[in-house]
């Protein structure tokens, strides 16, 4: 395990003092960046995905969706 340290303003400091009893503020540090690192890199693989979508070249005919709500119509 590595060690990360941040500064805080003193009273931030004193009031986190105040609720250490009840509070373990390495570990709620550490959930929040572990949810931050999961939020971000979800982040790229939707933008990794959708770039992929971008380049895909494939289209859909023209008339499809008129056709195929007919044929629903249709068949209905």
């Amino acid at each position: 395990m590595s060690v990360f340290s941040v500064k805080i303003r003193k009273d931030l400091k004193e009031k986190m003092n105040k609720y250490k009893d009840k509070i373990n503020w390495a570990e709620e540090v550490r959930r929040f960046i572990e949810m931050r690192i999961k939020e971000l890199e979800a982040e790229d693989n939707f933008n990794e995905i959708l770039d992929e979508l971008k380049k895909a070249k494939w289209s859909v005919p023209k008339s499809f969706a008129t056709e195929t709500v007919r044929e629903d119509r249709d068949t209905g």
